[in-house]
């Protein structure tokens, strides 16, 4: 074995270290679940403490908080219909109805594996194609960017299958919310209308937090009132770990999500949602049952699970590489890194090779405590199921104005959280796909930056989308992205 792998797992194998990552994980967990607690705000609170800490203690707790976050945001998704984190938003989609239904330990269960899956995929893959993958995403230009954010939005047929009408225009409304803000490109105020708490747009969890909670507090609320209970989670529990049967299931899903999330991950400034979301989209697209997505199958979990937390590892590629973030989080580890007086890049693996491979298998022993720590206290978080609606509504109401104030610091938040609120009623009143909206507000500022610049750099020339490989690739996929609904369509006619 290289002496300098060997070192490396050693120092991450170290006891406190492994106690470090445990407790990362379980940190975690915790912030995952809470809707608006995002992992970078995690991160961030704990990130003072590590300066007086070693090195590999440091970096072991952040990738244990990091990874574990990954997996948590899917607990209150498949608990309380409410993403804890964006990336948890498709797996939202077929959870919540496992667990209304009763198989609420399945549908975590079914999580945790695909999750621990896609985790040591991309562990695989940042030990052993690292610096391969890393030169190619390197090679990704503008355009490229465009097309790939542009092959993202184009999921948006697929969720609007039933009536392409309302999907297309719930996409419309959050393109046209996206805009809100300074200009991307020119830095100019937009749609603000003098109102300075305007000036830094919409934050996406805001919406995401309105969009899923209200009309679920409110649903629940209306039905505590009238005795009704159909459309809360089933509080039986059930068995957790996945049959034979099911495992062989999430074969393909897990894998469709691993390949997705690895790859987005490597590209800078991709992210989980777009990882989830393709995933989702391509595992129904490749199950012999399409029609059960949505209404509560163990493949439309398996993928987005897989995917977002095989985006982790795959973020960590160009950050330990290149010295370029792969998303938000790895930014931050980054900052971290450079506090200890060590730069990420590819002078990391040939000055300090020893913790290159620390942070390597420190990640390894991150998703290993993921899945321990996340199946043995299952059955502690489904009794929240349990709790009497006149507590678990007002907790539920009291995070998200929490969480939605805690983003920015700023009480607007919240009125634009109940605003969306009120936007998510109205959608499922007139029985409108909020899945469209919110992949607009994810992907739209990245489409019209990405698009502009472009543009820019090729004085107005079009045929700039076309000349490069890899926009071409993912032009064509989008092509078949927007076409194969109206195919499978016709197929069944």
């Amino acid at each position: 074995m290289n002496p300098d792998v060997y070192q490396g797992f050693v120092q991450a194998t170290q006891p406190l270290s492994l106690m470090a990552t445990a407790i990362g994980s379980l940190l975690g967990l915790i912030v995952g679940m809470i809707p608006g607690m995002t992992i970078s705000a995690g991160i961030i609170i704990v990130l003072p403490l590590t300066f007086a800490l070693d090195p590999t203690i440091s970096i072991s707790l952040l990738l244990g908080l990091y990874a574990g976050g990954m997996m948590g945001g899917s607990f209150s998704a498949i608990l309380l219909n409410i993403p804890g984190t964006p990336s948890a938003s498709a797996t939202a989609m077929d959870g919540f109805p496992m667990a209304r239904r009763g198989d609420a330990g399945l549908a975590l269960g079914t999580a945790i594996i695909a999750s621990f899956a896609g985790g040591l995929f991309s562990f695989v893959c940042l030990y052993f194609i690292a610096p391969q993958l890393a030169e190619v995403a390197l090679k990704f230009r503008t355009q490229d960017l465009f097309s790939l954010v542009f092959f993202g939005l184009t999921v948006i047929c697929s969720f609007a299958a039933k009536s392409l009408i309302k999907g297309l225009l719930s996409g419309l409304i959050g393109l046209i919310l996206v805009t809100i803000g300074l200009d991307p490109v020119m830095g100019t105020a937009r749609f603000t209308f003098g109102d300075v708490n305007l000036l830094s747009g919409i934050h996406f969890l805001t919406a995401l937090i309105g969009l899923f909670a209200i009309p679920q507090i409110a649903e629940n609320l209306i039905e505590s009132v009238s005795g009704r209970s159909s459309h809360r989670a089933d509080t039986r529990f059930g068995k957790i770990i996945p049959s034979f049967a099911d495992l062989k299931a999430m074969r393909i899903p897990v894998s469709i999500g691993a390949f997705i999330g690895t790859f987005i991950g490597i590209l800078p400034g991709a992210g989980g949602p777009i990882a989830a979301f393709i995933s989702y989209d391509y595992a129904q697209k490749a199950s012999k049952q399409p029609e059960k997505f949505g209404k509560g199958t163990i493949e439309g979990i398996a993928a987005p699970e897989s995917a977002n937390n095989a985006v982790t590892g795959g973020a960590l590629i160009p950050m330990m590489t290149l010295g370029i973030p792969g998303d938000p989080v790895t930014a931050i580890l980054i900052g971290a890194l450079l506090v200890h007086g060590l730069a990420p890049g590819p002078l990391l693996f040939m000055e300090q090779a020893p913790f290159a491979y620390t942070i390597i298998f420190s990640y390894f022993w991150a998703n290993i405590f993921n899945i321990v720590i996340a199946l043995s206290c299952l059955r502690l978080l489904v009794r929240v199921l349990g709790m009497p609606q006149s507590l678990l509504l007002p907790t539920i109401s009291v995070l998200c104005v929490i969480g939605s104030y805690a983003l920015r610091n700023s009480f607007f938040d919240i009125y634009v959280m109940f605003g969306f609120g009120l936007l998510g009623i109205f959608m499922k009143w007139f029985q409108m796909p909020v899945v469209p909206l919110l992949l607009a507000l994810v992907l739209g500022r990245q489409l019209e930056e990405h698009l502009r610049v472009a543009l820019t750099s090729s004085k107005g020339d079009v045929s700039i989308f076309f000349t490069s490989p890899f926009s071409v690739f993912f032009l064509c996929l989008s092509a078949l992205s927007i076409a194969w609904p109206f195919i499978v369509e016709k197929r069944k006619q």
